[in-house]
């Protein structure tokens, strides 16, 4: 089969590789029906993530077809069409009893696309497939279903949860590519009086009011302000750092109010500056954290009912044997525009763009 393989920082080629094949009786084997990338992906690619080793085929969000199961699996069988998890979970450690996933100590956790060959290929194997994969309603597409993943997910339970959105909060997201965009979506549920999106793209901008955000403001033209403006001078309930970048995360530690949250999505390459001398004295709450997918069936349930803005966040589409030209739109997104690309058997077999 053919697979997008990483072989070290700045190099990858969609290529030959090796069937995936059941290693254990709680694994499954799905058909890649859609994939998407994730800007996680692209920090592996600038060798940002050295765990990932040469040789690994990346990618870990797909939505597919089960093919094979192990004789241990017993809530999937060949023939369903499923979410594959970005998180794999053996639950039965301590942290998967607790439904932290992410911190899954049984061969679990982020491993597709990171530890072990991932889904950007015709084929995946996927451990711990009970726990690790969610049978699809018919009402959920492809295209939508695949942003359930990961971006939403991660988005509701890291940003917005950790962050202790509450009603009539001032929120400020810092950074509006998809998982930014996700977290305003999802904000809006726990009805906060004022979003604030902040990003140096006009059309990623564009794209946060149309997903919720009552205000926006270019990174580069003192947000910190503009939010002091809004809040009379107290800063922001929550703000939600979705950039992984030094500078986006210390401004959202400056536009954080006393007794606020700062809630850290973003993957970061760098070391960032904690500047207790300013922040002992306010009680803010600083928290981070890697997605653990728990919240995974709520918001199924929620886009089956049309809850959620899923489409709106896709602008490209390809074949899944574009993969190479994927990842160079969605590289480029300041330039293409591109939010979320999907790649697989979707309805339209050549690219294409929707209005930014």
């Amino acid at each position: 089969m053919k697979g997008f393989v990483f072989h070290g920082p700045g190099q990858s080629a969609w290529q030959d590789i090796p069937d995936p094949a059941l290693k254990d009786p709680t694994d499954a084997v799905v058909r890649v029906d859609a994939v998407t990338i994730c800007g996680t992906d692209l920090h592996i690619l600038k060798g940002d993530v050295p765990d990932v080793r040469p040789g690994t085929v990346l990618g870990h969000e797909a939505v597919g077809e089960i093919v094979e199961v192990g004789g241990d699996v017993r809530t999937v069988r060949p023939g369903d069409r499923v979410l594959v998890s970005c998180i794999s979970a053996c639950g039965r450690c301590r942290f998967c009893r607790e439904s932290a996933y992410g911190q899954c100590r049984g061969g679990g956790g982020w491993i597709l696309g990171h530890l072990i060959d991932g889904t950007q290929a015709e084929y995946v194997r996927v451990p711990h497939a009970d726990l690790s994969v969610h049978v699809l309603p018919s009402s959920v597409g492809n295209e939508d279903a695949v942003l359930l993943a990961d971006i939403f997910p991660t988005s509701y339970e890291v940003g917005v949860l950790n962050g202790h959105v509450r009603p009539g909060d001032t929120v400020a997201v810092v950074g509006a590519g998809p998982i930014g965009l996700a977290a305003i979506a999802t904000a809006r549920l726990f009805a906060p009086e004022r979003i604030v999106a902040v990003d140096p793209a006009p059309a990623r901008l564009e794209a946060a009011k149309r997903l919720g955000a009552d205000a926006v403001a270019d990174a580069r033209e003192d947000p910190e302000q503009l939010v002091a403006d809004l809040t009379d001078g107290l800063g922001a309930d929550v703000v939600i750092e979705a950039v992984g970048l030094p500078e986006s995360f210390e401004a959202c530690t400056r536009m954080v109010r006393p007794g606020g949250h700062v809630a850290n999505v973003g993957v970061h390459g760098k070391p960032a500056v904690l500047h207790l001398e300013d922040l002992w004295i306010k009680n803010i709450t600083l928290t981070t954290g890697l997605v653990d997918t728990s919240s995974t069936p709520t918001l199924l349930r929620m886009a089956a009912a049309g809850r959620l803005p899923t489409a709106d966040l896709v602008t490209h589409t390809f074949p899944l044997n574009h993969m190479e030209e994927a990842y160079d739109v969605f590289g480029r997104a300041a330039d293409t525009g591109a939010l979320k690309v999907v790649l697989g058997d979707l309805p339209h077999r050549e690219v294409t763009v929707r209005a930014a």
